[in-house]
């Protein structure tokens, strides 16, 4: 096979063979084919799509690029959730703990986050010595040992996403369904998932802003979940305001902390439970864990007793971390600004634009632009306030954490474009805009 023959095929708009794509992957991976044959493929597939079975070939050669974990000595049945991300997005610090309290077995691998604010692994090291950075071996042994192990994405897992996407965004290709899905599933695949739970996110925070878009990406994910016999949910959030009331990365975990010790903002609580819900519903098709109701009270009751966070102290213990922030989240690192933002007018909240608090963030040093750049893990903001809510002129909007006075005269400004008001009162915002579910029948 040439390179060159399989861009002109699909640059004509024709359909690729499951051997085409595969040769082209490998070949690619491996430096076969250069840089610039990869980006007119990518091109290619941007203006010509790709067909359901194309996207599932994608998928599976980026999978098998590298290694592939196998679980199976770990769990006869590993699950696996996936966030497209959005402003205040902590629920995998809170689902993995509750579901793993469970006895559910959960080994994720995580990422760092470009933008608005840090990802998970960004997170996780607000708090002192947690180790993100374990090899496979560890990986599996913290799994077998405690049922839980959350850490970085090893190089050796789908190293042909890692390379692809990295040309696709200087090569204005990232807005590409088929590029985005198969990027996804093919790292979730090769975590070794069996059942995944999307929690695709949708509004003016989210990369998805058009509601039918996020629906045709999440429908494609759990296509091609379902083409390579992965049991697939798909949930579509709301990212129009922030989710829970935190917007920064140890602002964040103190958060995580409050809701897995039986607090939390209302909306981000509910959150977790919906995703860990489904979590358990994977896991159980036909087993222990398949009733919906009993799934929630068993939830509800490990958040208020405290046994999700005895889970999630314990995944710090293990990973090196220092556990008195666990106890004491006031020990995580701290800003030394901290001022109220308050409402300049009386009304109902139309607006808590979620975009704009997430930059309002990243103006505080929360985010980062490119790899590489350093995060603030102290600064970021408590928004007090949803949309609905009835406020008077005074009433705290934001409680602004920051460190650097330059960088929040900027947050502020920032924040006077994220807020509207009406004389009229307001619906509150929905949590999710539906559910999709694919994968193999459940038993009966």
């Amino acid at each position: 096979m040439r390179a060159v023959d399989i861009i002109a095929r699909k640059r004509d708009g024709l359909a690729l063979t499951d051997d085409e794509i595969r040769w082209f992957i490998s070949s690619y991976t491996r430096g076969d084919v250069p840089d610039y044959q990869a980006a007119a493929f990518l091109m290619a597939v941007f203006l010509r799509g790709m067909s359901r079975q194309e996207t599932v070939s994608l998928t599976l050669a980026m999978a098998h690029s590298g290694d592939v974990l196998d679980l199976s000595d770990i769990t006869d049945y590993a699950v696996d959730k996936h966030s497209s991300g959005g402003v205040g997005d902590k629920t995998t610090l809170v689902v993995l703990p509750l579901v793993a309290s469970c006895g559910v077995p959960v080994a994720k691998m995580s990422g760092r986050g470009l933008g608005f604010s840090g990802g998970t692994l960004d997170k996780l090291e607000s708090i002192a010595g947690y180790n993100v950075n374990l090899s496979n071996e560890d990986f599996r042994r913290l799994a077998r040992e405690n049922g839980i192990v959350l850490s970085g994405q090893s190089h050796d897992l789908a190293p042909a996403d890692g390379k692809l996407y990295a040309l696709r965004d200087v090569t204005a290709t990232v807005p590409s369904l088929p590029l985005i899905a198969s990027s996804i599933m093919s790292k979730k695949i090769a975590a070794g998932a069996n059942g995944i739970v999307l929690d695709v996110k949708v509004g003016r925070g989210a990369f998805m802003t058009d509601l039918d878009e996020a629906r045709a990406l999440a429908q494609i994910m759990v296509d091609i979940g379902q083409d390579a016999g992965r049991d697939m949910i798909a949930v579509l959030s709301d990212m129009n305001q922030p989710l829970g009331r935190a917007v920064g990365n140890a602002l964040e975990v103190a958060e995580a902390i409050d809701t897995l010790n039986g607090g939390g903002p209302p909306d981000f609580r509910e959150h977790c439970l919906e995703l860990a819900g489904y979590m358990l519903r994977l896991y159980g098709r036909g087993q222990r864990w398949i009733d919906e109701g009993d799934i929630r009270q068993t939830l509800l009751k490990h958040l208020d007793s405290g046994t999700g966070l005895a889970k999630f102290r314990q995944l710090v213990t293990a990973q090196g971390g220092d556990v008195r922030l666990i106890d004491d989240p006031s020990l995580l690192p701290t800003a030394s600004i901290v001022e109220t933002y308050p409402a300049a007018q009386a009304g109902y909240i139309a607006q808590v634009a979620a975009e704009e608090i997430g930059m309002a963030s990243f103006d505080l040093g929360a985010g980062r632009e490119k790899k590489g750049d350093p995060v603030d893990l102290a600064v970021g903001l408590i928004v007090h306030v949803k949309v609905g809510d009835r406020v008077e002129p005074g009433t705290p909007l934001v409680t602004i954490h920051a460190n650097d006075e330059q960088r929040l005269a900027a947050c502020r400004a920032r924040l006077d474009r994220a807020f509207a008001f009406s004389p009229t009162p307001v619906e509150p915002l929905p949590l999710f805009h539906g559910t999709i579910f694919g994968g193999r029948p459940t038993p009966e």
